[in-house]
């Protein structure tokens, strides 16, 4: 590595020392202590936070709220929550609790709103108030605690905010232009609340640590240009459960089938060699496919580099390497025939040498499809795991993995899009060096830093350029500069600091820079960029009219699709879907194809309703999605050919908006059936805002289908047991329907009217009552809640803007932002609203402060 062992350690402890030191001492200011004159400058304090920041302190108190009807408590609540039975009824007592000073226990009175908001409580059998009087009481509750936050605001508090995985390869590629794959260089981050960019759960261990001091190496002499880089070999798997009889990307040519689309950074301009290894039956370890003939075609960057010949060459053929090879071998299960060698190597010569520029680039390699087809499949059976164990060579040729090795005859890169980032300047001589180095890495700290830096951590850089520049040249020394940048805690962690003159648990204004990088995080996971940094620093930010224009505009970039893989694939559960895998003996036609592109038929449609900046309710609702040949077979959709996906007009009412949705209805199912109770309780949690409790210790578990010789029965029936349980009936009760509601779709999200040969029944009750029979009257009913919806969404897009979990003290903030997204709830208007509230706009000192119970 470039820098000294001990320098590398000393940087790193002041990332420790940075998580350590969440400012426990109000007013006094972070610094990060290290053996190093240079890392200590590296770290000083930006004059943005040195400066006094003006505390946001409360006002007058406003005029009390309408006292709440106590009596309703004491007729319809206090049966069961009250002291004695506090154990029993989910630790919630109301027989003591003063209804005069409602916003006194926040914690308490915002469960009471939520329960009475989807009619839970009271609980169904008992007696229940009318609809108005319902109403009435959530409105005074609400009004109450709404009146208490404005007269005594919480804005909670962040004291250090580690970048995750994601943010972090986001961050080099806005930084210095490089993609970077994070999942082979850094382990996956913690969640909390249901997101991985929590600050809380964001820690740093010694092991991360190492990850990142290696990362930081590599990322450097990859974005420089490195020539003592020495060739290695780098691979890339294809999947086996890929179906590669047809077109498998949109990114593959026209008229292929199968293969692999490949992105790499090479890291010089030089000569490299990809070779391609075939897939093997599993048995004999042959190759499959060998009797006929097949074309590779080889792409770099859209344009032919080779076409590659293998098969068909040994057809009838007597020549040596064609023949099996039968030992005399005295064996017990008789005479024993090795494969011939073509058999096995057929493939040892599938390689192509060729010319490339340093830089990221794109491969491809297809196989040419010999019969002309309009069609991409419609999902031929899967073959079961022991079948795949015991095939011969027959079946159709498919590729196992690529290799690229390099460079060869390299050198280093004059244009790269990481150079012509990095080196805005070009020194004439000697002479000019250090002066364009400081310019280099001026620019490059502002804006990895998400600010203006001072002097002091310019020359600590500037020492690092100076150690790597004794050691080889110009370009080495900016390589050890910006590993060291990679390193600083300054790039790594967000960390925002009490003003110096503010007393304990007090709210301040975050300040501009702070701000930016919170929007920039949140919008498109990754640091601002120079408008926004421009802004930042001529404190125009917090001008409600720039703040809307910024974020008018990162929503129209495109790198706010990173709301779609970081906030939306986490709240809807997408990301499981990557890790799911269905039972292959009772769904034999699921396979990567159908998941890929389930998740493409997601991530498209939510990026339309951003870009169209529909209503955030028109995610149940959509009559519309995007679909491929393969996804449009499977749901039943005529009229689709081809690969691509495409928007198309649904008219089956079971399929409009997300619940329809093949992604949702698998990563909501078991590998081997449904399970309402899966579905129910991510219905409850994502959608509704209502999470279950965890169900009692010991229960039994569903007696599966035909298990000791029962006879066959629906889920349904099977779970039957479970809802006569006094234990287990509560719950079930609420969880129970919203499953059954969606029972019709099998586990994969095929419809179905039978299972096992029984009429599947899809029909169920709300807690308040009301019926459905199909998943389309459900999703009517759903409609009709479309307030729970919206409030589940807005809490759970504030957890993701502001990276901690939203406590009882939040729910104020929550309802405002839903009041200021208007009445068309449009996605720009509800985003603009979070950006706009307290727990976003503020931080608070360091106090007593709420506990993160979520209400």
């Amino acid at each position: 590595m470039s820098m000294p062992a001990r320098t590398i350690l000393v940087l790193l402890g002041g990332v420790i020392a940075s998580v350590a030191v969440v400012s426990s001492q109000a007013g006094q200011p972070t610094v990060y202590r290290g053996g190093s004159p240079a890392v200590t400058a590296a770290a000083k304090l930006p004059s943005s936070v040195e400066r006094q920041l003006v505390p946001t302190r409360t006002g007058a108190p406003l005029p009390a709220a309408p006292v709440f009807d106590r009596a309703l408590l004491d007729q319809y609540c206090v049966t069961c929550h009250n002291d004695r039975r506090k154990a029993t009824a989910g630790g919630l007592a109301l027989d003591t609790i003063d209804a005069t000073r409602i916003g006194d226990h926040p914690e308490v009175w915002e469960k009471v709103v939520s329960k009475l908001r989807s009619r839970e409580m009271p609980p169904s059998g008992r007696p229940r108030p009318d609809a108005p009087t319902y109403q009435a009481a959530v409105t005074a509750l609400e009004t109450a605690l709404d009146r208490a936050a404005v007269a005594a605001p919480n804005a909670g508090r962040i004291a250090v905010h580690r970048m995750n995985r994601a943010q972090y390869g986001n961050a080099i590629r806005d930084l210095l232009g490089l993609e970077v794959d994070t999942q082979l260089l850094l382990r996956p981050d913690e969640t909390g609340y249901g997101f991985d960019n929590i600050a809380d759960v964001l820690t740093i261990s010694p092991g991360l640590m190492e990850e990142y001091k290696l990362a930081a190496w590599k990322i450097s002499r990859l974005v420089v240009g490195d020539p003592t880089v020495r060739p290695s070999v780098t691979t890339y798997k294809v999947s086996r459960f890929l179906d590669q009889e047809f077109r498998v990307s949109e990114g593959l040519p026209f008229g292929t089938r199968g293969g692999t689309v490949i992105n790499h950074t090479f890291p010089l301009d030089g000569e490299y060699v990809l070779k391609i290894s075939l897939q093997r039956a599993y048995a004999q370890n042959v190759i499959k496919g060998l009797k006929e003939r097949e074309e590779i075609d080889v792409r770099l960057d859209g344009q032919p580099i080779k076409l590659l010949a293998v098969g068909g060459e040994c057809v009838d053929s007597k020549e040596p390497r064609c023949v099996a090879f039968q030992p005399k071998l005295n064996v017990a299960s008789g005479v024993r025939i090795l494969p011939a060698e073509y058999d096995l190597n057929a493939d040892k010569n599938l390689e192509v040498r060729f010319l490339a520029k340093g830089g990221p680039a794109t491969i491809t390699a297809a196989f040419l499809e010999r019969y002309a087809t309009v069609t991409e499949g419609g999902g031929a059976a899967r073959k079961p795991l022991t079948q795949w164990q015991s095939d011969t060579g027959e079946g159709l040729m498919a590729m196992d993995f690529v290799t690229i090795e390099g460079p060869f005859a390299s050198k280093v890169p004059v244009d790269t899009e990481s150079r012509r980032r990095i080196f805005t300047c070009t020194p004439k001589g000697p002479q000019d060096e250090t002066a364009c180095a400081r310019t280099i890495l001026t620019n490059l700290a502002r804006r990895a830093y998400r600010r203006s830096v001072t002097p002091g951590e310019v020359d600590a850089l500037v020492a690092f350029y100076a150690n790597g520049r004794a050691k080889r040249d110009f370009d080495a020394g900016i390589q050890t500069a910006i590993e060291a940048l990679l390193m600083t805690p300054n790039f790594l962690l967000r960390v925002t600091h009490d003003p110096p003159t503010s007393g304990a648990g007090v709210n301040y204004r975050l300040d501009s820079f702070d701000l930016a990088s919170r929007l920039s995080f949140f919008l498109w996971s990754s640091i601002p960029d120079d408008e926004l940094l421009t802004a930042a620093a001529a404190g125009t930010l917090h001008d409600p009219k720039i703040l809307e224009q910024q974020v008018r505009r990162m929503l129209a970039d495109t790198r706010s699709q990173a709301l779609i893989k970081g906030f939306f694939s986490q709240w809807l559960s997408l990301r499981d879907l990557a890790n799911v895998m269905p039972d292959p003996a009772a769904f034999p036609d699921f396979d990567d194809n159908l998941r890929q592109a389930f998740l493409l038929e997601t991530e498209m449609f939510l990026e339309s309703q951003i870009r169209e900046d529909r209503p955030v309710t028109d995610l149940l609702t959509a009559n519309y999605t995007f679909l491929n040949e393969r996804l449009a077979a499977f749901y039943g959709v005529p009229n689709v050919y081809g690969a691509r996906h495409r928007r198309v007009t649904m008219t089956d009412p079971n399929r409009m908006g997300l619940l329809g949705q093949g992604s949702i209805l698998t990563v909501t199912s078991y590998s081997t059936r449904t399970s309402p109770v899966v579905r129910g309780r991510w219905m409850l949690t994502n959608i509704l805002g209502s999470p279950p409790p965890a169900p009692p210790p010991n229960i039994p578990a569903l007696v599966e289908n035909g298990e000791d010789g029962a006879a066959p029965s629906t889920v349904r029936e099977r779970m039957s047991a479970h809802r006569r349980s006094p234990a287990c009936a509560s719950c079930h009760n609420r969880i129970d329907p919203m499953g059954f509601a969606l029972e019709n779709y099998s586990a994969i999200g095929r419809w179905r009217t039978t299972e096992h040969g029984l009429p599947v029944d899809g029909s169920g009750t709300f807690p308040d009552g009301a019926k459905f029979t199909n998943p389309a009257e459900f999703r009517a009913l759903l409609m009709g809640q479309s307030d729970e919806f919206i409030k589940t969404l807005t809490t759970k897009m504030l957890t993701y803007a502001v990276g901690r979990g939203v406590t009882p003290f939040d729910m104020p903030s929550v309802r405002k932002i839903i009041r200021e997204s208007g009445p068309k709830r449009q996605w720009s208007a509800l985003v603009l609203a979070v950006v706009k509230s307290m727990p976003f706009q503020m931080n608070r000192t360091t106090g007593q402060s709420a506990a993160t119970v979520a209400p």
